[in-house]
């Protein structure tokens, strides 16, 4: 029997494992502090700094998980700006650390330990390797259902996202904001935040000459 075109299907273009794809929203700026608020509440210390970083440095995340505590410190201080290497441009960005990342970095470390070398969060089976992809991923949905956000609308995009979105809608300044999250096109960065013919216009509206 012929199905119609509106019935159910196993097409995975729209849905995967009961998951949709598609961009993830960021985070709004309430939302920020809300999970901050949860976590501090929960006393998880690891994914409070985790979530600092992910959101001030605005990596992916098989390049935030690999992060090491040299990377962050220097002197015995957290340091308040930052350089990686980018694993899928092989090229270097760099970021700021505002004081919430660096003092709840700073409360991780201490509790931490670990060598100069190693990496910033470990992995739960081997602390020799890092945080794996997935298990970022199995936070991230533990956060935002935390402060009771649908989880299929959030991922670790989300946070790679957010800061970003928020210096974008503040400045309106696409090469900044391609800058910082390492782009090598401006038509990625475009891509990424979805900026389109509105947004040109609001900023344009808002300029009087």
């Amino acid at each position: 029997m012929e199905r119609s075109e509106l019935d159910p299907t196993d097409n995975h273009d729209m849905w995967t494992s009961g998951r949709k794809l598609g961009a993830k929203r960021p985070l709004k700026l309430q939302q920020i502090w809300a999970i901050r608020f949860w976590l501090d509440r929960e006393k998880r210390v690891r994914d409070r700094a985790l979530f600092d970083l992910a959101i001030d440095s605005k990596l992916r995340g098989c390049d935030l998980v690999k992060v090491r505590i040299c990377d962050l410190v220097s002197g015995g201080k957290v340091r308040s700006r930052a350089i990686v290497i980018q694993q899928k441009t092989k090229r270097p960005v760099q970021f700021e650390l505002m004081e919430p990342a660096r003092s709840s970095l700073l409360a991780w470390f201490e509790k931490r330990k670990g060598g100069f070398q190693d990496y910033t969060f470990p992995s739960r089976i081997d602390h020799k390797a890092h945080l794996s992809t997935r298990q970022y991923a199995r936070l991230v949905d533990e956060w935002v259902t935390g402060i009771g956000l649908r989880k299929e609308d959030y991922g670790t995009h989300s946070l790679r996202r957010t800061k970003a979105s928020i210096i974008y809608k503040q400045t309106g300044n696409l090469r900044a904001v391609q800058i910082l999250l390492g782009h090598t096109k401006i038509e990625s960065t475009v891509r990424y935040l979805g900026v389109d013919v509105e947004d040109a216009l609001t900023i344009a509206e808002s300029t009087e000459i």
